[in-house]
């Protein structure tokens, strides 16, 4: 297969069928559990075959990994970086591979897979960075008594990861705990296994010892396995609400560590002052980007007062929207199908279907994908499902209401928090929404607030399971624990109490 260009429109399809391995002990084995057919979003051609991996071959899996934790948590520091730093420079060169590869598997554009493996690369720079910034402390706390703290690894680490973002939600977590001296076995998407396994490909050809790196195949079954492992220390996982529940529940009532990303239902503040450009573009590219398909989409516009001139531009901005340039396709069939359905039910129950993406067409040649366009609801209530249930798709349900404070009451009152964003020319107004929103990740005329690195990324409520956050300072604390040493080696003629 040809190398592809930044400037293919459309993906590279690969002009023989794959095959998605698991990686056990550095070396790739195809796995003895159920098989599935892989097939592409964009126009639902077969892509390969995955085969999950097996209860034995798990076993083998995480006992080879421990073996290698042994050598690797001894490893200094700044060699481990080294590592970490020469798997970068091989992200860097297949960049536009893991872009495409990334997009035909989970059916988003190529843009947003190159973006993500650049994201996923940010997280691996704070990472390596480690080793000057993360120096441990040491004090003299009394008369010839000293305190310290060193990090150290937590063993075999898990990392669960989900459809729509194949390259860059492995990446939040393989190199921090890599760096910090775990070994991490990764568990990605039955849906999208072929970019993991690239990933994997180049953590071998960048040196990392055989075994500290694994990738495990597998459905629901593999899961619970890795969760119920005796030798499994940690488990990091994103996903929906309800499994990022139920992982939580198992994993830490047999005392893991255990860190859950779930689902969100986020609302973008519209203030009748906001930046008509600013604002337009911001709430469009949040519920649209990646097809909506993300945590961290608006997916709520909760317009404020008089704000109809901004509601008409974002209809009319989102109208504009090309299928397949400017939008990906849905994960599958199903999803589309689900969607639709809730289109439907919110007109039923009584919204206006301003901009209705179930009309819009699929790119020529990509018919049989699963594709659907930017929809916004308007004159939407609390009450309907649209307006508090996590659709995870380019719909954009606009609510309507008089004051500040019924704008955030209803941000208040959703079961999620992973973001809020406010869109506004007013400092006071910002800083209200900033002061009182329940979510973890606020946004001040940022529609898709992404904290960056070393900033960690987690939310609140039902959108995170499990203490702290998954990246930046957040992710070296859970994927670590600090030991303390206090230390006298003299009798002090001027003792205390406290020596």
């Amino acid at each position: 297969m040809n190398t592809p260009t930044s400037k293919q429109a459309f993906v590279d399809f690969p002009s023989t069928l794959l095959e998605a391995r698991s990686l056990i002990g550095g070396e790739w084995r195809t796995g003895a559990g159920d098989s599935r057919s892989i097939v592409s979003p964009y126009d639902g051609r077969e892509l390969g075959v995955v085969r999950g991996v097996s209860l034995s071959q798990i076993d083998e899996a995480i006992q080879l990994a421990a073996g290698a934790f042994i050598e690797w948590r001894r490893t200094p520091q700044k060699e481990r970086s080294a590592k970490l730093l020469t798997f970068r420079g091989l992200l860097v060169r297949d960049l536009e591979k893991l872009a495409h590869s990334a997009a035909r598997e989970c059916g988003k554009t190529v843009a947003e897979g190159r973006a993500e493996v650049l994201k996923g690369i940010e997280v691996l720079e704070f990472a390596a960075g480690l080793q000057d910034s993360d120096i441990g402390g040491a004090m003299d706390v009394s008369r010839g008594v000293r305190c310290e703290y060193v990090r150290e690894p937590l063993g075999v680490t898990v990392g669960i990861t989900p459809f729509n973002f194949p390259a860059m939600v492995p990446m939040w977590m393989i190199p921090i705990a890599l760096s910090v001296g775990n070994a991490f076995v990764l568990k990605p998407s039955d849906k999208v296994p072929f970019t993991p396994c690239l990933l994997g490909e180049l953590m071998l050809e960048a040196g990392l010892p055989k075994g500290i790196f694994s990738i495990l195949h597998g459905g629901k079954d593999v899961v619970e396995a890795l969760v119920d492992h005796r030798g499994v220390a940690a488990i990091g996982f994103v996903g929906s609400s309800p499994i990022a529940r139920g992982v939580y529940v198992r994993a830490s009532s047999t005392g893991k560590r255990a860190l859950c990303l779930g689902g969100a239902k986020n609302h973008l503040i519209l203030a009748p002052d906001a930046d008509l450009k600013v604002a337009v573009e911001g709430i469009v590219a949040s519920f649209t980007g990646c097809a909506g398909q993300r945590c961290m989409a608006g997916s709520v516009l909760v317009a404020v007062g008089e704000s109809d001139h901004l509601v008409d531009q974002v209809v009319e901005a989102a109208a504009r929207i090309s299928l397949g340039r400017d939008v990906g396709a849905l994960i599958d069939r199903a999803a589309l199908t689900r969607l639709t359905q809730a289109i439907a039910k919110a007109e039923a129950e009584g919204a206006k279907v301003r901009l209705d993406g179930r009309a819009a067409l699929p790119p020529k040649g990509h018919e049989g994908g699963a594709w659907l366009g930017p929809t916004i609801l308007d004159h939407v209530t609390s009450t309907m499902e649209c307006s508090c249930t996590e659709l995870f798709g380019p719909v954009l349900s606009v609510v309507r209401v008089k004051t500040l404070e019924q704008a955030m009451a209803l941000e208040r009152a959703s079961a999620y928090g992973n973001a809020c964003a406010v869109f506004t020319s007013n400092g006071a107004v910002a800083r209200y929404v900033a002061e009182n929103a329940t979510a973890g990740m606020i946004g001040i005329n940022i529609g898709v607030p992404v904290p960056r690195e070393p900033f960690s990324f987690g939310g609140t409520k039902d959108s995170k399971f499990g203490v702290g956050d998954i990246t930046g300072v957040g992710g070296v604390e859970f994927w670590s624990q600090r030991k303390k040493v206090t230390s006298k080696w003299a009798l002090q003629s001027d003792k205390n109490w406290m020596s």
